[in-house]
């Protein structure tokens, strides 16, 4: 495992290891999760704009339409 530096205000640093113990959890693995929720969605908006770029602009917009109405009519 790799050790990094982050520079942090000392009032912050003491807030997030607050927020560690009171999940009870180290502030490395607080860090962790946060780390892996942010790839996770940096790494689902790639797969989207991917499908997007290869996508029909018209089918899309014909499904989102759907959606409405289905929305709508449920009100």
């Amino acid at each position: 495992m790799a050790t990094t530096t982050v520079h942090l205000p000392e009032a912050k640093l003491e807030r997030l290891k607050r927020l560690a113990s009171h999940r009870g959890v180290s502030l490395s693995r607080l860090i962790e999760e946060w780390s892996n929720l942010a790839l996770a969605e940096f790494d689902a908006e790639t797969r989207f704009r991917l499908l997007a770029a290869k996508g029909s602009k018209k089918r899309a917009l014909e499904i989102l339409d759907q959606l409405d109405a289905a929305l709508t009519k449920g009100k």
